[in-house]
């Protein structure tokens, strides 16, 4: 019998793959960071092929260090960096191009122009998403638009667009060439309604519809590996973007659930159930996933940079060794001493939808430290989640009772009871907060028998620690205010690039 299913976790700056057994807990664990492109302000690239090679590595160094073959594992589940644009030769999986991140903005100018044209309203009802350089469409007409050849290529039918879901599967399974419906819904290219590649919104953005992957469900055996990869054929059998698939390992599968992800950017998502919840405060309508014939839906708000502002106090400011120093600095003052900082590193997510703010301190005097900047740093994350989670509550008309959190940042105890401060609700850590991982494993398991059914995936989910409010309803306001100022000073900065 087939004991654990492995998870791959290809996310912004690593590639991840951990093993899972029957009871949801992690068996072994494997993690490599790669590298990071930038080549002008706002733009942000990797190498695919360094995204495949970390992938794999860790993939089989989880198999090698646990003593575990691939007999033992009854299934892949995928989850992957959302809406980052990879372009490649669909017969010899040479890349075209450096992977255009979610992050990069590029393409700001050109998301001006259709909203100039009066396409936001066509590309929200279809799509769910508003028109931003954050999602894939763009960055795809971009690379075809630039690349030399690339859309002559694209016309004789010879590329393969995907996300890093279908770049991995494409490697993985010799060539086959799907995505699932969380993802396909992040790429303005889908109609979330009729679930199909919609041809208006790709005639507008000029992309042949020859380079778009097969769509799949989220749940189900979609192809199996190469043997020569890990000794022996497996099923892949679960696909989801990260966020959606961190809801499902939160177990938030009912309507007015909600969790939040903190990792290189922060996501919070809420289930509205089997039926499209259209936003009217800027927030994004997206598949959550497809199993057993059934759809389900989300509202999630994105912020760009959480876990990366952090990462820039260590690489750019070198005031902190290692990312999980920075709870200790911050606790070292009682407050920010009145500094605020605005990580629009990479403009700013929902409820802005700024692709031209920057990133901007205010309030800093003589006596500011950098322990003042850290502790700033911890509050902007939290800062941005309550934005998206007030914009949140209005359109689904829900009050959330409590925020289930998870990811890398969601370990900082500083971190969430500050979050619970600013929210006015509970937030409540699992004992396993790998859930996007997780989610990825149970949709797998789901598809092949491993799991009987979601109710088995419910009765796992267990609370780590629960934070309760604790700040006034005065001062939760009084912070928010200041915190608004501020984000007012950051946004439409970078004008020069219009």
């Amino acid at each position: 019998m087939t004991q654990y299913i492995l998870a791959l976790d290809q996310g912004t700056t690593s590639s991840r793959a951990i093993l899972f057994d029957h009871s949801g807990n992690i068996k072994g664990t494997a993690q490599q960071e790669f590298l990071q492109i930038f080549p002008h302000s706002g733009w942000v690239e990797h190498d695919a092929s360094d995204i495949w090679r970390s992938q794999l590595a860790v993939a089989r160094q989880v198999l090698q260090e646990q003593g575990v073959g691939a007999k033992d594992i009854a299934a892949i589940g995928i989850t992957n960096q959302r809406e980052t644009t990879v372009l490649w030769d669909h017969k010899t999986g040479e890349l075209v191009a450096h992977a255009i991140v979610w992050q990069d903005r590029r393409t700001a100018a050109l998301c001006d122009a259709l909203r100039e044209q009066g396409k936001g309203p066509l590309f929200q009802q279809k799509t769910g998403l508003v028109i931003d350089s954050y999602f894939s469409g763009t960055k795809l007409k971009w690379l075809l638009d630039n690349v030399p050849g690339a859309r002559a290529r694209a016309e004789r039918g010879e590329l393969a667009f995907g996300t890093v879901d279908s770049w991995l599967i494409f490697k993985l399974c010799g060539g086959l060439h799907v995505t699932d419906t969380s993802n396909a819904s992040r790429t303005l290219l889908f109609n979330i309604h009729t679930l199909q590649w919609d041809d208006e919104l790709l005639a507008l953005l000029d992309i042949p519809r020859s380079l778009l992957p097969q769509v799949v469900a989220s749940s189900q055996v979609i192809g199996h590996t190469e043997a020569a990869l890990f000794g022996a054929q497996i099923p892949i059998a679960g696909i989801a973007g990260d966020q959606q698939a961190a809801t499902f390992g939160q177990a938030c599968h009912q309507p007015g659930m909600a969790k939040n992800t903190y990792g290189t950017g922060c996501f919070m998502l809420m289930h509205t159930g089997k039926d499209v919840v259209a936003s009217r405060n800027n927030l994004l309508t997206t598949v959550g996933w497809t199993r057993d014939d059934q759809t389900d839906y989300l509202l999630e708000g994105s912020v760009f940079m959480a876990g990366a502002a952090v990462q820039w106090l260590r690489d750019g400011l070198g005031i902190i060794r290692q990312s999980s120093d920075v709870e200790a600095l911050a606790a070292s003052v009682p407050d920010t001493g009145g500094v605020v900082f605005v990580p629009a590193f990479a403009g700013l997510g929902a409820p802005y939808w700024d692709a031209y703010a920057r990133g901007t301190i205010v309030g800093m005097s003589r006596g500011t430290t950098r322990a003042h900047i850290a502790r700033a740093t911890l509050a902007s994350i939290a800062y941005q989640s309550a934005d998206v989670l007030e914009a949140m509550q209005k359109d689904s008309a829900v009050g959330l009772t409590e925020l289930r959190v998870d990811g890398g940042a969601a370990c900082n105890d500083l971190l969430m009871q500050f979050q619970a401060d600013v929210l006015g609700v509970p937030v409540v850590r699992p004992i396993v907060i790998e859930t996007t991982a997780l989610g990825a494993a149970y949709l797998a398991g789901l598809a092949v028998g491993f799991w009987q059914s979601q109710q088995e995936i419910v009765a796992q989910w267990q609370v780590q620690r629960r934070f309760e409010p604790a700040m006034s309803v005065d001062e939760r306001q009084q912070r928010l205010t200041t915190w608004r100022r501020a984000v007012e000073r950051a946004r439409d900065w970078d004008e020069h690039t219009r």
